[in-house]
């Protein structure tokens, strides 16, 4: 080990740190945006008369629905309301098709395949693998996934059920899907069978916190190349409002909605419209959502910039990153073969990141090289203190 750095690791691990990069969550001065919903006393009835108090109303309260097809840019009769994730949806939506099916039950079929692009999200790949459902991946290009290795697939493998993605800010690259990607893979998808899937979870629809560039609404990409019937569309308030405490909200055309609603009906009774009130007389509208979000940028971009700050001090040879221009993450790839190394050192410093292999099914990344990093819950001084454990890890790894 270099002798410089060596002497620097020796003096981070004499400061005790316990610190934890290992998940994407908001820090409290994020939550600290939506406090107001802790104190919020809500009507009995809502604008339309439902009484948010008592049973019924299972896809939500009108109110509800329209505001989550306002940010869907989908028909309010085709959005429903859910609990506090859509990975929670996406789950019931999967669970719908095992069981049922648009024409037969996935549970009476064999060899079942998923294509998911990587680096990806974990809780993707673990939610398949609950079913048994094997994953294919694809690349990511920087501007959504690649159309060449994705088509190659769709021709190699049969019984292909369909594609899970994070069309904007991909978890974890940042990727933001061009229209003209999005709308090849409608295509060939639909070439390849009238029952593959797009589960387009948009899980951070909302949180840009540098110009992004425009995307045409997945619903009306989905409606122009006639797939609606199979195409679902997600997002929530996890990280707008608070975790496990917000709404979700899936949109999809009439066969898959129904096929979700039909889940959803044997799993509760009716959702929690109380919460659901709360959330429309804290947030009435788009604009008053992308109001909020605007001050959760405020508050995300600098940190994020502490993290560009370190990682562009880093020599080229080491590796690289894309900047994200929102989400939740920065993904890292090591020119070397080192992830694991990297994250054991920055361990032995007292740094928790997200283990490496997680951004790839079986936490097989066959490149050992992708690293998940995660800035917005520290504060900054703890932050800055992560990316130099951080940096200075991937310099002794890469020396070794």
């Amino acid at each position: 080990m270099d002798e410089s750095l060596e002497s620097k690791f020796a003096t981070l691990k004499s400061k005790n740190l316990k610190i934890d990069l290992t998940r994407g969550k908001p820090g409290s001065d994020q939550l600290d945006l939506s406090n107001d919903l802790l104190n919020l006393i809500v009507p009995a009835k809502s604008p339309s008369g439902v009484d948010v108090r008592n049973y019924g109303d299972p896809l939500g309260i009108p109110e509800a629905r329209e505001l989550g097809g306002e940010l869907l840019s989908a028909p309010a009769d085709n959005t429903l309301v859910g609990e506090q994730s859509s990975l929670l949806l996406i789950y019931q939506l999967i669970l719908a098709n095992y069981l049922f099916g648009l024409e037969t039950p996935w549970k009476n079929q064999e060899n079942l395949k998923f294509i998911c692009p990587v680096p990806g999200f974990d809780r993707h790949f673990r939610l398949l693998d609950d079913f048994g459902i094997e994953t294919l991946q694809v690349p990511l290009t920087g501007s959504g996934v690649d159309i060449n290795k994705f088509k190659a697939l769709l021709a190699e493998h049969e019984n292909i059920k369909g594609i899970i993605c994070v069309p904007r800010h991909s978890n974890p690259t940042g990727d933001i899907y061009t229209d003209e990607n999005i709308s090849e893979l409608l295509e060939a998808g639909k070439s390849y069978s009238n029952e593959f899937l797009f589960i387009l979870d948009h899980a951070y629809l909302l949180h840009d916190f540098l110009p992004t560039p425009n995307q045409t609404p997945s619903w009306e990409l989905a409606k122009k190349f006639d797939v609606l019937d199979q195409t679902a569309i997600f997002c929530s308030f996890s990280k707008v409002t608070f975790g496990g405490g917000g709404l979700s909200f899936a949109a999809a055309g009439t066969k898959l909605f129904n096929l979700l609603v039909r889940q959803r009906g044997s799993m509760i009774v009716c959702s929690d419209k109380v919460n659901q009130m709360r959330h429309i007389e804290f947030l009435k509208n788009k604009h008053d959502v992308l109001n909020h979000m605007n001050k959760h940028a405020d508050l995300v971009k600098p940190k994020f910039e502490v993290a560009f700050q370190a990682l562009d001090s880093l020599s080229s040879e080491i590796g690289g990153y894309k900047r994200p221009t929102g989400g939740y993450f920065i993904s890292y790839n090591t020119s070397k073969p080192i992830a694991k190394r990297v994250i054991a050192l920055c361990e032995e410093a007292g740094v928790l990141i997200t283990p490496a292999g997680s951004t790839y099914p079986h936490f097989n990344d066959p490149a050992d090289s992708n690293i998940r990093l995660a800035p917005t819950f520290l504060g900054l001084e703890d932050l800055k203190e992560a990316m130099e454990v951080f940096t200075t890890s991937l310099q002794i790894a890469f020396k070794e």
